[in-house]
């Protein structure tokens, strides 16, 4: 098994181990249920994290890659109805027209 995420934002962690199920991998969730020895264990030691397979590693990394990566792409505007979204979504809440 290889740790492909950790981070102190348990529901993003949650998103993500849904994103790799979705995709196929068997990932795990672990430290999920720790935040209540804040104070007592380094805070590092309670962050949720995903582990997968080691064979399936590497397309968990990738996934995991797209999808955080999205952040740092520029704004758009909508082709439909023109409404401006920021790069991470790729379908516009407004109208529902996928990004092009």
């Amino acid at each position: 098994m290889r740790c492909v995420h950790t981070g102190a934002d348990p529901l993003l962690a949650g998103h993500l181990h849904e994103l790799l199920s979705q995709a196929g991998l068997s990932p795990q969730l672990r430290n999920a249920g720790l935040l209540g020895g804040a104070g007592e264990l380094p805070p590092t030691e309670l962050w949720p994290e995903i582990w997968v397979p080691a064979e399936e590693a590497e397309r968990a990394a990738a996934l995991l890659q797209e999808q955080l990566g999205r952040a740092d792409e520029p704004a758009w505007q909508c082709a439909a109805c023109g409404e401006r979204l920021e790069g991470q979504f790729r379908q516009c809440w407004r109208c529902g027209h996928w990004r092009t």
